[in-house]
């Protein structure tokens, strides 16, 4: 008997499974439909690990806070919040485009004067006219991590992308010299994540080895997510768990992979920000989300290898080789795909990251 039907029976859980049909969207406490609806677009947003560290308070229909939740945060390979915050600007991007399609102006305060205080923005909507944006974009925009083709991107595509980063983003085209130097570090810089035991034992935790805890906690990386399919997948869901993750044999495949997407692609975009506070934090990973939004409709994946920013070995080369002004807060490996993939991983529901 052929195992495809068993094993495709056995799948990995997808966000499409845990979506709801339209019309049965969720009640939150303390929110009407729309301030829920405006809140699961936010969710939307990237994060490292898939961890989704955002937290939103409700103080009334109209005002909320968005803070972030300490046990979220990834200490070990974002020990000064860096990351965090982008994805918070992220989730920030991603709400102000929601509420204003459904007729609200967003005012966006920036409240927390250092990395690590837990209240990170205050939102306040007004009502205004509403805007004309696919939403079908937030709910595409996804992490494509293979299959990019070799070919170079067109200037066109690179302009377009560049225009919300006004003048930060860095395209490096395959071949190139500088790419080649961001292709070679990206690999050394993973292997030196992956050597560290703390590196490792985080990314442990945020593993869903199997079905059930990827229904139950609706967040951290499924083995869909990651990529692996098929019998893998299988394997991994019912006979893996965190102490494989530690083994060298775990951390050698995943230097291989790494080294596989790094060598695949049109090249690397590198995106700068002004400078190292909250605000510009903030800012940076609005306008990173506002760039991603549009790349799925040029046929272009966007792949964050980010060990290059969370090793020291790393640090220290980028402030070795460029000037003190020079800002680095993204590495992506950029390609085109024959066919863009469905978005896969999970998000949680509205009502588990809401406090009213």
């Amino acid at each position: 008997m052929s195992a495809g039907p068993f094993l495709s029976a056995c799948s990995g859980v997808k966000r499409s499974d845990l979506t709801p049909s339209k019309g049965s969207r969720e009640s939150v406490p303390g929110l009407n439909d729309e301030g829920a609806a405006i809140l699961h677009y936010a969710s939307l947003a990237p994060s490292g690990h898939n961890a989704q560290p955002w937290m939103v308070k409700v103080l009334s229909q109209d005002r909320w806070i968005i803070a972030c939740e300490p046990h979220r945060r990834l200490p070990a390979v974002d020990p000064e919040n860096r990351e965090t915050l982008l994805s918070i600007g992220a989730f920030t991007e991603n709400l102000a485009i929601a509420a204003a399609v459904m007729g609200f102006e967003t005012h966006i305060e920036v409240m927390a004067k250092s990395p690590f205080e837990d209240n990170v923005i205050k939102v306040t909507l007004r009502k205004a006219k509403a805007i004309d944006y696919p939403l079908k974009r937030l709910e595409m925009r996804m992490t494509a991590k293979d299959g990019f083709l070799s070919k170079e991107l067109k200037s066109a595509d690179v302009r377009v992308l560049s225009e919300p980063l006004k003048g930060r983003l860095f395209y490096f085209p395959r071949g190139s010299e500088h790419a080649t130097c961001i292709q070679e570090g990206a690999v050394e810089y993973f292997k030196l994540q992956s050597d560290r035991n703390d590196a490792q034992s985080e990314l442990a935790e945020w593993i869903r080895f199997s079905n059930k805890d990827a229904r139950q906690h609706r967040d951290g990386l499924t083995t869909e997510g990651m990529g692996i399919t098929g019998f893998a997948g299988w394997y991994v869901r019912h006979f893996m768990d965190k102490d494989d993750v530690m083994k060298e044999s775990f951390r050698k495949k995943g230097v291989e992979k790494a080294a596989k997407q790094a060598a695949e692609g049109g090249g690397w975009f590198i995106i700068t920000s002004t400078g190292k506070s909250v605000p510009d934090l903030i800012d940076t990973g609005r306008r990173f989300e506002r760039m991603a939004l549009m790349a799925r409709e040029r046929n272009i994946a966007i792949h964050p290898m980010t060990q290059w920013l969370e090793e020291k070995e790393g640090q220290e080369k980028i402030a070795e080789n460029h000037p003190p002004g020079l800002v680095p807060q993204f590495v992506l490996r950029v390609g085109y795909l024959d066919g863009y993939p469905e978005p896969v991983s999970l998000r949680r529901p509205v009502s588990w990251f809401v406090r009213s």
